[in-house]
């Protein structure tokens, strides 16, 4: 199955449409029904209906495998592309905005004095989109954030093979405004805030529909949408009544008119996990072996 046929095939099902899919890719209609004839020909079955255009059910089988079959084509060229490269040694991590610690950034100035030569980037992105880039090759290595049992990694897409390392835990808060009723409790259970005003952060806070499958409940509404990575930000909404957060705790502390609560139920923590592919080396290597304190694995 050529590539490029696969790419506009999934074009052309995220869009529903040749003609939209034909200005996403910079393609002429005509062209993006061609590629769709060929791969058609090539697997000698339908894979969408044209009017309207749904995906039939050979289509939609081959779009499970066809994201991961791209990325794992994009990683071995990034992978091939650093061994034959000029020379200079790249390091690029992604992270999402709770992952990004100071501990974090004292493991990247270590990178930087062990490899002076080293180009360094780091990309603060939404937890979605760092496994799809390490997958790729995009990123080197990437650092993500979520609501764990202590038993319990962080869930990760179907993007390819990855390696998933813990690097640290945190008790989880729920940041409250101050003067808020609920600031008098020693502890707070996560059933009982079903009912209250949330703020919805995606990238910045515990999503809401995480809450909503651990507390097995249809609460959690937000009363306000917050789209961001900019974590001060969301507090200043908190600490203005907009809405509650959860939160790990070192991501409230310092912040002007927040009162936090410890969450006492359901046992959750916050954790956070570094991610690789199947090869990592070089300076990326080296920060691996710094963040996790695995000599034996990355040394």
């Amino acid at each position: 199955m050529d590539p490029h046929l696969l790419r506009t095939f999934i074009s052309v099902a995220r869009c529903g449409s040749f003609s939209d899919a034909a200005h996403e890719l910079g393609f002429t209609p005509a062209a993006v029904s061609e590629h769709i004839a060929s791969l058609e020909a090539d697997l000698r079955t339908s894979l969408l209906t044209r009017r309207p255009v749904m995906l039939t059910s050979a289509g939609a089988r081959l779009l499970e495998h066809a994201g991961p079959l791209l990325l794992r084509l994009d990683a071995a060229r990034a992978d091939v592309e650093r061994l034959s490269g000029s020379g200079a040694a790249r390091l690029v991590v992604g992270a999402s905005p709770l992952a990004m610690t100071p501990r974090i950034a004292t493991a990247l100035d270590r990178v930087r004095q062990a490899h002076p030569a080293t180009k360094a980037s780091l990309r603060i992105l939404g937890r979605r989109e760092i496994p799809a880039a390490v997958a790729s090759g995009t990123l080197d290595l990437g650092l993500i954030d979520g609501p764990a049992t202590p038993a319990d990694a962080l869930p990760l897409p179907e993007v390819g093979a990855l390696t998933a390392v813990t690097v640290a835990e945190a008790p989880l808060v729920v940041a409250l405004p101050t003067g808020h009723p609920l600031t008098r409790r020693l502890g707070l259970r996560l059933a009982d805030l079903a009912d209250a005003h949330w703020l919805d952060a995606p990238d910045a806070a515990m999503p809401l529909e995480q809450l909503r499958a651990v507390s097995r409940t249809d609460g959690f509404r937000a009363s306000l949408t917050y789209e961001g990575t900019d974590v001060r930000g969301l507090l200043t909404l908190t600490a203005a009544g907009h809405g509650l957060a959860l939160l790990p705790h070192p991501a409230t502390k310092g912040t002007p008119g927040i009162v936090t609560a410890p969450l006492i139920a359901p046992r959750l923590l916050h954790r956070t996990e570094l991610l690789h592919g199947p090869a990592v080396d070089g300076p990326a290597r080296t920060l691996a072996a710094v963040m996790t304190g695995d000599r034996h694995r990355y040394g």
